[in-house]
């Protein structure tokens, strides 16, 4: 059975670092594209950062770019989001998502596996 397993939200204050971690089972992660998402109440869910599985290709989304480093872990089978310089703006609930492709996509309709989401609060 695919799962995924998102953790290592909390609040901090505005310049702060979180990283994430989202443990998969049931699969392998480098035969998986994993994406993170975010969302906020009212909003739809966004893209933040994807990462394909075989060779690790990385995509960052606008918002995020310069201030996160997706990568995965194949010992332990997970997918971190390290997120530097947090802002307010970044606050959400955060997913993390697999599809079964080695290519990775922007939309959350794309990725057939969810994890529970992980809340991450930035003060200012």
């Amino acid at each position: 059975e695919v799962q995924l397993q998102a953790s290592g939200g909390g609040s901090v204050q505005a310049g702060g670092s979180l990283r994430l971690s989202c443990a998969a089972s049931g699969f392998r992660i480098d035969n998986y594209a994993i994406g993170w998402f975010r969302q906020t109440p009212g909003k739809e869910r966004e893209g933040v950062s994807y990462i394909r599985g075989g060779d690790g290709r990385t995509y960052y989304e606008d918002s995020v770019k310069g201030r996160a480093t997706i990568f995965g872990n194949d010992a332990d089978n997970t997918v971190y989001l390290q997120m530097n310089n947090l802002k307010p703006e970044d606050t959400g609930v955060y997913y993390c998502a697999a599809a079964d492709s080695q290519t990775f996509g922007s939309h959350p309709s794309y990725y057939d596996y969810w994890g529970q989401g992980t809340q991450v609060t930035v003060s200012s």
